[in-house]
Protein backbone atom coordinates (compact mmCIF):
# COMPACT_ATOMS: atom_id res chain seq x y z
CA UNK A 1 0.00 0.00 0.00
CA UNK A 2 2.84 2.66 0.92
CA UNK A 3 4.72 1.50 -2.42
CA UNK A 4 1.34 2.57 -4.35
CA UNK A 5 1.08 5.97 -2.02
CA UNK A 6 4.40 6.64 -3.33
CA UNK A 7 4.16 6.33 -6.72
CA UNK A 8 0.71 7.71 -7.01
CA UNK A 9 2.17 11.07 -5.20
CA UNK A 10 5.38 11.51 -7.28
CA UNK A 11 2.89 10.81 -10.44
CA UNK A 12 1.15 14.17 -8.80
CA UNK A 13 3.77 15.96 -7.99
CA UNK A 14 5.46 15.49 -12.18
CA UNK A 15 2.11 16.17 -13.33
CA UNK A 16 2.09 19.30 -11.36
CA UNK A 17 5.80 20.18 -12.09
CA UNK A 18 4.75 19.85 -15.92
CA UNK A 19 1.46 22.21 -15.46
CA UNK A 20 3.82 24.50 -13.32
CA UNK A 21 6.55 24.43 -16.59
CA UNK A 22 4.06 24.45 -19.19
CA UNK A 23 2.40 27.56 -17.50
CA UNK A 24 5.46 29.28 -16.61
CA UNK A 25 6.46 29.10 -20.60
CA UNK A 26 3.37 30.09 -21.85
CA UNK A 27 3.96 33.25 -19.31
CA UNK A 28 7.16 34.46 -20.23
CA UNK A 29 7.26 33.06 -24.43
CA UNK A 30 7.19 36.42 -26.15
CA UNK A 31 4.53 35.16 -29.18
CA UNK A 32 0.87 34.51 -28.56
CA UNK A 33 0.80 32.13 -31.66
CA UNK A 34 -1.90 31.08 -34.39
CA UNK A 35 -1.70 27.86 -36.41
CA UNK A 36 0.35 28.00 -39.51
CA UNK A 37 -1.27 25.19 -42.03
CA UNK A 38 0.75 25.35 -45.59
CA UNK A 39 0.07 23.33 -48.64
CA UNK A 40 1.05 20.15 -48.68
CA UNK A 41 4.68 19.29 -50.13
CA UNK A 42 6.08 21.52 -52.95
CA UNK A 43 8.64 19.24 -54.47
CA UNK A 44 12.10 19.91 -56.02
CA UNK A 45 11.42 18.63 -59.89
CA UNK A 46 10.50 20.53 -62.63
CA UNK A 47 11.49 24.18 -62.36
CA UNK A 48 12.19 23.42 -58.89
CA UNK A 49 14.66 20.94 -59.66
CA UNK A 50 18.46 20.89 -57.94
CA UNK A 51 21.31 21.96 -59.74
CA UNK A 52 23.92 23.78 -57.71
CA UNK A 53 24.19 26.55 -60.72
CA UNK A 54 24.74 28.91 -57.55
CA UNK A 55 27.98 27.35 -56.72
CA UNK A 56 29.53 28.63 -59.79
CA UNK A 57 29.04 32.02 -58.38
CA UNK A 58 32.35 34.65 -58.52
CA UNK A 59 33.15 36.05 -55.31
CA UNK A 60 32.90 40.07 -55.77
CA UNK A 61 34.43 41.99 -52.56
CA UNK A 62 35.26 38.41 -50.91
CA UNK A 63 36.31 39.52 -47.23
CA UNK A 64 35.28 43.62 -47.84
CA UNK A 65 31.59 43.09 -47.31
CA UNK A 66 29.60 42.25 -44.41
CA UNK A 67 26.64 39.55 -45.08
CA UNK A 68 25.35 42.23 -48.20
CA UNK A 69 22.02 42.18 -47.54
CA UNK A 70 20.40 43.99 -51.07
CA UNK A 71 22.01 45.19 -54.08
CA UNK A 72 21.03 48.16 -56.49
CA UNK A 73 22.66 49.83 -59.40
CA UNK A 74 22.36 53.16 -60.53
CA UNK A 75 22.61 55.18 -64.01
CA UNK A 76 26.17 55.01 -64.53
CA UNK A 77 26.18 51.08 -63.74
CA UNK A 78 28.13 51.32 -60.21
CA UNK A 79 26.44 48.94 -57.64
CA UNK A 80 25.30 49.64 -54.07
CA UNK A 81 25.13 47.22 -51.49
CA UNK A 82 23.54 47.34 -47.99
CA UNK A 83 26.40 45.66 -45.81
CA UNK A 84 25.79 44.26 -42.41
CA UNK A 85 27.86 46.12 -40.25
CA UNK A 86 26.11 49.64 -41.15
CA UNK A 87 27.95 50.83 -44.62
CA UNK A 88 26.35 51.41 -47.83
CA UNK A 89 29.36 50.36 -49.79
CA UNK A 90 29.86 50.64 -53.64
CA UNK A 91 31.39 49.18 -56.60
CA UNK A 92 33.44 50.87 -58.95
CA UNK A 93 33.21 49.77 -62.98
CA UNK A 94 36.59 48.69 -62.36
CA UNK A 95 35.70 46.00 -59.29
CA UNK A 96 37.23 48.32 -56.85
CA UNK A 97 35.06 48.76 -53.82
CA UNK A 98 34.67 52.31 -51.39
CA UNK A 99 33.00 52.28 -47.93
CA UNK A 100 30.45 55.00 -49.52
CA UNK A 101 28.42 55.82 -46.35
CA UNK A 102 27.93 54.77 -42.87
CA UNK A 103 24.12 54.85 -42.49
CA UNK A 104 24.25 52.73 -38.73
CA UNK A 105 22.41 49.68 -37.28
CA UNK A 106 21.81 47.16 -40.03
CA UNK A 107 20.67 48.41 -43.29
CA UNK A 108 18.10 46.23 -45.21
CA UNK A 109 17.35 47.15 -48.81
CA UNK A 110 17.82 49.91 -51.34
CA UNK A 111 17.09 51.21 -54.13
CA UNK A 112 18.59 53.92 -56.44
CA UNK A 113 16.22 57.14 -57.27
CA UNK A 114 15.47 58.94 -60.57
CA UNK A 115 17.73 61.93 -58.68
CA UNK A 116 20.78 59.59 -58.08
CA UNK A 117 19.85 59.56 -54.40
CA UNK A 118 19.78 56.14 -52.53
CA UNK A 119 17.06 54.96 -50.63
CA UNK A 120 17.20 52.32 -47.83
CA UNK A 121 15.31 50.50 -45.36
CA UNK A 122 16.57 50.71 -41.76
CA UNK A 123 15.22 48.51 -38.84
CA UNK A 124 13.56 50.43 -36.13
CA UNK A 125 14.28 54.34 -38.39
CA UNK A 126 12.19 53.85 -41.13
CA UNK A 127 13.43 55.14 -44.61
CA UNK A 128 16.51 57.09 -45.84
CA UNK A 129 17.07 59.12 -48.50
CA UNK A 130 21.37 59.21 -49.17
CA UNK A 131 23.34 60.90 -51.21
CA UNK A 132 26.88 62.37 -51.34
CA UNK A 133 25.67 65.02 -48.74
CA UNK A 134 23.48 64.06 -46.25
CA UNK A 135 21.81 60.94 -44.97
CA UNK A 136 18.17 62.21 -44.44
CA UNK A 137 15.21 60.26 -42.47
CA UNK A 138 12.39 60.61 -45.17
CA UNK A 139 9.45 58.28 -43.41
CA UNK A 140 9.67 56.88 -39.74
CA UNK A 141 5.97 56.13 -38.89
CA UNK A 142 2.78 55.78 -40.32
CA UNK A 143 -0.59 56.32 -39.20
CA UNK A 144 1.05 56.91 -35.91
CA UNK A 145 2.35 53.51 -35.52
CA UNK A 146 6.17 53.88 -35.82
CA UNK A 147 8.26 51.65 -39.16
CA UNK A 148 9.54 49.07 -37.19
CA UNK A 149 11.43 46.59 -40.22
CA UNK A 150 11.28 48.41 -42.84
CA UNK A 151 12.44 46.15 -45.54
CA UNK A 152 12.51 46.34 -49.40
CA UNK A 153 12.17 49.94 -51.37
CA UNK A 154 11.26 50.59 -55.14
CA UNK A 155 10.41 53.62 -56.97
CA UNK A 156 7.94 54.72 -59.31
CA UNK A 157 8.95 56.76 -62.38
CA UNK A 158 6.56 59.39 -60.50
CA UNK A 159 8.72 59.84 -58.07
CA UNK A 160 6.04 57.81 -55.86
CA UNK A 161 8.06 55.36 -53.32
CA UNK A 162 6.90 52.11 -52.23
CA UNK A 163 8.36 50.06 -49.58
CA UNK A 164 7.77 46.81 -47.39
CA UNK A 165 7.17 47.17 -43.65
CA UNK A 166 7.91 43.49 -42.49
CA UNK A 167 6.57 43.62 -38.95
CA UNK A 168 5.10 46.26 -36.71
CA UNK A 169 5.82 43.88 -33.69
CA UNK A 170 9.35 42.19 -34.19
CA UNK A 171 12.41 43.44 -34.80
CA UNK A 172 14.84 42.67 -37.61
CA UNK A 173 16.75 40.61 -34.75
CA UNK A 174 13.50 38.86 -33.74
CA UNK A 175 12.45 37.84 -37.27
CA UNK A 176 11.89 34.46 -36.30
CA UNK A 177 9.49 35.57 -33.48
CA UNK A 178 7.87 36.78 -36.52
CA UNK A 179 7.67 33.59 -38.71
CA UNK A 180 6.55 31.20 -35.32
CA UNK A 181 4.00 33.68 -34.46
CA UNK A 182 2.30 33.65 -37.35
CA UNK A 183 0.21 36.76 -37.15
CA UNK A 184 0.05 39.15 -40.55
CA UNK A 185 2.14 42.38 -38.66
CA UNK A 186 3.32 43.34 -42.56
CA UNK A 187 2.29 46.30 -44.26
CA UNK A 188 2.85 48.00 -47.89
CA UNK A 189 3.28 51.28 -47.45
CA UNK A 190 3.45 54.30 -50.08
CA UNK A 191 5.39 57.66 -49.66
CA UNK A 192 4.43 60.51 -51.67
CA UNK A 193 7.56 62.61 -52.33
CA UNK A 194 5.13 65.75 -53.21
CA UNK A 195 2.91 65.75 -50.92
CA UNK A 196 5.52 64.17 -48.16
CA UNK A 197 1.61 61.61 -47.42
CA UNK A 198 2.36 58.61 -46.30
CA UNK A 199 -0.37 55.96 -46.87
CA UNK A 200 -0.67 51.84 -46.14
CA UNK A 201 -1.75 50.02 -49.26
CA UNK A 202 -1.93 46.94 -47.60
CA UNK A 203 -1.79 45.16 -43.96
CA UNK A 204 -1.99 42.29 -42.14
CA UNK A 205 0.59 40.57 -44.38
CA UNK A 206 2.55 37.56 -43.03
CA UNK A 207 6.18 39.37 -43.15
CA UNK A 208 6.30 41.65 -46.25
CA UNK A 209 9.54 41.37 -48.02
CA UNK A 210 10.21 41.79 -51.15
CA UNK A 211 8.74 44.70 -53.75
CA UNK A 212 8.68 44.77 -57.12
CA UNK A 213 6.85 47.72 -59.77
CA UNK A 214 5.65 45.64 -63.32
CA UNK A 215 7.01 47.34 -66.43
CA UNK A 216 4.36 49.17 -66.78
CA UNK A 217 4.14 50.14 -63.46
CA UNK A 218 0.30 49.03 -62.97
CA UNK A 219 1.03 46.92 -60.48
CA UNK A 220 3.10 46.22 -57.87
CA UNK A 221 4.42 42.49 -55.85
CA UNK A 222 4.93 41.86 -52.57
CA UNK A 223 6.58 39.02 -51.44
CA UNK A 224 4.86 37.35 -47.75
CA UNK A 225 7.84 35.13 -46.42
CA UNK A 226 6.47 32.82 -43.87
CA UNK A 227 3.12 32.53 -46.13
CA UNK A 228 5.65 31.02 -49.09
CA UNK A 229 3.69 33.41 -51.61
CA UNK A 230 4.00 36.33 -53.70
CA UNK A 231 0.60 39.13 -53.78
CA UNK A 232 0.35 41.18 -57.19
CA UNK A 233 -2.08 44.71 -55.92
CA UNK A 234 -2.76 46.67 -58.69
CA UNK A 235 -2.45 50.51 -58.66
CA UNK A 236 -3.63 51.73 -62.18
CA UNK A 237 -6.60 50.46 -64.30
CA UNK A 238 -9.87 48.71 -64.02
CA UNK A 239 -8.30 46.51 -61.18
CA UNK A 240 -6.94 49.71 -59.24
CA UNK A 241 -7.19 48.42 -55.41
CA UNK A 242 -7.42 44.73 -55.90
CA UNK A 243 -4.81 42.33 -54.82
CA UNK A 244 -4.69 38.90 -55.77
CA UNK A 245 -2.15 36.19 -55.18
CA UNK A 246 0.97 36.40 -58.04
CA UNK A 247 2.36 32.89 -56.73
CA UNK A 248 2.08 30.76 -53.72
CA UNK A 249 3.42 27.52 -52.12
CA UNK A 250 6.80 28.44 -52.89
CA UNK A 251 9.70 26.24 -52.08
CA UNK A 252 11.14 28.31 -49.74
CA UNK A 253 10.15 31.93 -47.71
CA UNK A 254 10.38 34.74 -50.63
CA UNK A 255 12.84 37.50 -49.64
CA UNK A 256 13.65 39.90 -52.19
CA UNK A 257 12.11 40.42 -55.61
CA UNK A 258 13.28 42.20 -58.73
CA UNK A 259 12.31 42.70 -62.34
CA UNK A 260 14.14 40.76 -65.02
CA UNK A 261 15.99 42.32 -68.07
CA UNK A 262 13.30 41.53 -70.17
CA UNK A 263 10.71 43.60 -68.28
CA UNK A 264 8.14 40.67 -68.16
CA UNK A 265 9.48 37.95 -65.53
CA UNK A 266 10.68 38.49 -62.17
CA UNK A 267 13.54 36.83 -59.96
CA UNK A 268 13.30 35.58 -56.31
CA UNK A 269 15.26 35.04 -53.41
CA UNK A 270 13.85 32.27 -51.32
CA UNK A 271 15.17 31.56 -48.06
CA UNK A 272 15.01 27.60 -48.02
CA UNK A 273 15.00 26.40 -45.03
CA UNK A 274 12.05 28.21 -43.04
CA UNK A 275 10.17 25.01 -44.66
CA UNK A 276 10.94 21.74 -44.47
CA UNK A 277 8.69 18.45 -42.93
CA UNK A 278 10.16 19.05 -39.43
CA UNK A 279 8.99 22.96 -39.80
CA UNK A 280 5.74 22.62 -41.02
CA UNK A 281 5.04 20.43 -38.47
CA UNK A 282 6.05 22.90 -35.93
CA UNK A 283 4.30 25.32 -37.50
CA UNK A 284 0.80 23.68 -37.36
CA UNK A 285 1.15 23.83 -32.82
CA UNK A 286 1.19 26.70 -30.31
CA UNK A 287 2.90 24.16 -27.80
CA UNK A 288 5.62 23.78 -29.89
CA UNK A 289 5.77 27.51 -31.07
CA UNK A 290 5.90 28.65 -27.50
CA UNK A 291 8.70 26.18 -26.52
CA UNK A 292 11.31 27.14 -29.39
CA UNK A 293 10.77 31.02 -29.03
CA UNK A 294 11.28 30.52 -25.42
CA UNK A 295 14.54 28.06 -26.76
CA UNK A 296 15.21 29.41 -30.04
CA UNK A 297 18.52 27.47 -30.15
CA UNK A 298 16.45 24.30 -30.55
CA UNK A 299 15.27 25.50 -34.00
CA UNK A 300 18.85 24.41 -35.16
CA UNK A 301 18.06 21.01 -33.92
CA UNK A 302 15.52 20.57 -37.04
CA UNK A 303 17.11 22.84 -39.72
CA UNK A 304 16.24 26.14 -39.28
CA UNK A 305 17.82 28.49 -41.76
CA UNK A 306 20.08 25.36 -43.13
CA UNK A 307 22.97 26.27 -45.06
CA UNK A 308 21.34 26.25 -48.73
CA UNK A 309 20.43 28.70 -51.46
CA UNK A 310 17.71 28.69 -53.78
CA UNK A 311 16.40 31.70 -56.41
CA UNK A 312 13.62 31.25 -58.87
CA UNK A 313 12.19 32.94 -62.01
CA UNK A 314 8.80 33.68 -62.53
CA UNK A 315 6.70 34.56 -65.31
CA UNK A 316 4.32 37.84 -65.54
CA UNK A 317 1.52 35.45 -64.71
CA UNK A 318 3.38 34.07 -61.85
CA UNK A 319 4.28 30.41 -63.24
CA UNK A 320 7.48 29.50 -62.17
CA UNK A 321 10.32 29.32 -64.95
CA UNK A 322 13.78 27.90 -63.91
CA UNK A 323 15.68 28.03 -60.30
CA UNK A 324 19.18 28.13 -59.43
CA UNK A 325 20.44 26.52 -55.78
CA UNK A 326 23.77 25.66 -54.19
CA UNK A 327 21.62 23.25 -52.36
CA UNK A 328 24.40 22.20 -49.47
CA UNK A 329 25.36 25.80 -49.13
CA UNK A 330 28.89 25.09 -50.17
CA UNK A 331 29.59 28.71 -51.74
CA UNK A 332 26.25 30.72 -50.81
CA UNK A 333 23.93 30.38 -49.04
CA UNK A 334 20.54 32.25 -47.61
CA UNK A 335 20.71 34.14 -50.46
CA UNK A 336 18.32 37.56 -49.52
CA UNK A 337 18.35 39.32 -53.26
CA UNK A 338 18.52 38.62 -57.01
CA UNK A 339 19.44 41.21 -59.48
CA UNK A 340 19.96 40.95 -63.06
CA UNK A 341 22.01 43.56 -64.36
CA UNK A 342 23.46 43.47 -68.23
CA UNK A 343 25.17 39.67 -68.49
CA UNK A 344 25.21 39.05 -64.46
CA UNK A 345 23.23 38.04 -62.06
CA UNK A 346 24.03 39.72 -58.57
CA UNK A 347 23.22 37.82 -55.29
CA UNK A 348 23.08 39.31 -52.41
CA UNK A 349 23.40 37.58 -48.96
CA UNK A 350 23.67 37.51 -44.68
CA UNK A 351 26.09 34.36 -44.84
CA UNK A 352 28.79 35.58 -47.01
CA UNK A 353 31.32 37.89 -46.95
CA UNK A 354 30.98 38.64 -50.47
CA UNK A 355 28.35 39.52 -53.77
CA UNK A 356 28.11 36.82 -55.80
CA UNK A 357 28.06 37.21 -59.27
CA UNK A 358 26.70 34.58 -61.95
CA UNK A 359 27.14 34.84 -65.63
CA UNK A 360 24.71 34.85 -68.28
CA UNK A 361 26.16 31.44 -69.72
CA UNK A 362 25.28 30.29 -66.68
CA UNK A 363 21.53 31.51 -66.26
CA UNK A 364 20.15 32.30 -69.57
CA UNK A 365 19.23 29.55 -72.16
Amino acid sequence: MDLVINRLTASILVASCSVAWFLQLIAHSPISPAPLIVQHSYKREGPFAKNNVLQAVEKLGEGVLDRPEDTAVDSQGLIYAATRDGWIKRMHLNGSWEDWKMVGSTPLGLTVSKSGDVLVCMPNKGLLKVNDDQIFLLVSEVDGIPIRLANTVVEASDGSVYFSDSSTKFGSDRVFLDILEAKPHGRLVKYDPITKKTTVLLDDLGFANGVALSSKEDYILICETWKFRCLKHWIRGEKLGSTEIFIENLPGGPDNINIAADGQSYWIALIGRIRSRQLEFVYRYGMLKHIFATYPYLLEWIGFQKNQALVVKVGEEGEPIISFDDSNGKVMSMVTSVMEVGDYLYLGSLKANFLGRLSADKFRP
